[in-house]
């Protein structure tokens, strides 16, 4: 958990920083943002819990050769998956953009920023996919150090390239990516040397493993169901951007700001289901289900816990978070209003989450998703109705905290109604 924070946190300081480029900067990151967001989610969390759940599963099945395989076809999926992430970010980010409502200096600045970041994201892929492999075995310590660093250096980095610390020019919003890009790229050799190493449980046999089908099929049919998670998430996330930007830059400064927070609980809800699911996985490869599912709903209290706290404090006092990206009142008053909205339902949103994670790490996918899902229309549907009711921003903000209850209730009583037995078969 507090590496996460830490990611979590390295992701405000960017915020910080661009925040001193103005409005029209903060308008353009919350553009770009949920792109980002969406390439983290998928390649450490959906994907990821896909790694770990099938290493997890082998390794408690006693099969410790087959996780080693399983690690070097992970790694492979990931590399190709982040070439394809950058590929269509790189020609089709502008329209992406452009699409979502950007217009101006706002898009100037969210394509400034957009180009340098997603030049890095097979570094991204490698970084998540290879921290998964490890988690899966059950070692929480090798990721998470490597998390915190990378935090660090990239606070440092993003600061001294896009502020101009020190002798080094200011290069904007383009900086500010570039060290995120260059954190990452020295992660990946780190984590790729560990495991390659034969220090780790789980090794890295590169050299006469050939691809497998089977194994690919292992890690994807929960990693690749999982994915659509993620996509759900943002692009209910994009929908709601695209019905704010009407109301000019403040009020999708201020929104940006409250989304951001949300991303900040996705860490949070994930440091915790990331922790459920090599528990649940192993116990679920030694066939123990009653406590695979004792497991999942422990991790999901506590995150409802946590979440519901951070959702109160928001509540009670919103400037205490938004104050740290900007003073202009128009973006506090916007961001306040989402706030008092959105905040009492982080708690449901932190139960989903968690049980999404743990539904992974028994494979058990699909539930999770099929809420995702129903979260998505009930945005989209109500909320493209109070866009053609010229309803305020209120009535938006107020069905983003639907939205979360939605999923998380949902979630709820289809993991609690799933057989979690495997199939004759299956691990």
């Amino acid at each position: 958990m507090v590496a996460m924070l830490a990611t979590a946190l390295a992701t405000i300081a960017e915020t910080s920083y661009v925040g001193r480029f103005g409005t029209p900067a903060l308008a353009g990151m919350a553009l770009v943002f949920p792109f980002v967001m969406l390439q983290t989610m998928m390649s450490a969390g959906a994907m990821g819990g896909g790694v770990s759940s099938a290493i997890s599963r082998g390794l408690g099945a006693g099969e410790t050769n087959r996780a080693n395989l399983l690690a070097v076809h992970a790694l492979w999926i990931g590399i190709a998956l982040g070439t394809v992430f950058l590929g269509v970010m790189e020609l089709f980010g502008p329209f992406f953009l452009d699409a979502l409502g950007g217009r101006g200096e706002a898009l100037t600045q969210a394509l400034a920023y957009a180009k340098v970041s997603f030049a890095g994201s097979i570094f991204v892929w490698i970084v998540n996919t290879l921290s998964s492999v490890i988690r899966g075995s059950g070692n929480m310590k090798i990721p998470s150090v490597t998390l915190l660093a990378l935090s660090i250096a990239q606070v440092l980095l993003g600061g001294i390239l896009g502020l101009g610390w020190g002798p080094i020019p200011a290069f904007g919003m383009g900086g500010v990516a570039a060290g995120s890009v260059l954190a990452y790229a020295v992660g990946a050799v780190f984590l790729w040397h560990h495991l390659a190493s034969g220090h780790a449980r789980v090794s890295l046999p590169i050299h006469g493993t050939r691809i497998d089908p089977k194994l690919l099929k292992d890690i994807l049919r929960v990693g690749a169901v999982a994915c659509i998670s993620p996509f759900q998430t943002v692009f209910t996330i994009f929908v709601m951007t695209r019905l704010v930007a009407e109301f000019g830059p403040q009020a999708l400064a201020g929104y940006g700001i409250g989304t951001r927070l949300e991303f900040l609980l996705v860490p949070l809800a994930f440091a915790i289901g990331v922790a459920s699911v090599p528990m649940v996985g192993m116990a679920m490869g030694a066939g123990d289900i009653k406590r695979a599912r004792q497991s999942a709903f422990t991790a999901a209290a506590l995150a409802a816990a946590l979440l519901g706290m951070i959702g109160l404090g928001v509540i009670l006092a919103p400037d205490a978070w938004t104050t740290l990206f900007s003073q202009d009142e128009s973006v506090l008053l916007s961001a306040r209003t989402y706030f008092l909205w959105a905040g009492p339902c982080y708690a449901l949103f932190g139960l989903g989450l968690s049980l999404y994670f743990s539904s992974l790490g028994a494979g058990k996918a699909l539930g999770p998703v099929l809420a995702g899902t129903l979260r998505l229309i009930v945005v989209a549907v109500v909320g493209f109705w109070l866009a053609s009711r010229h309803a305020p921003t209120w009535a938006l903000f107020a069905l983003v905290g639907l939205g979360m209850a939605v999923y998380g209730v949902s979630t709820l009583l289809i993991v609690r109604f799933t057989s979690w037995q495997p199939k004759a078969g299956t691990a």
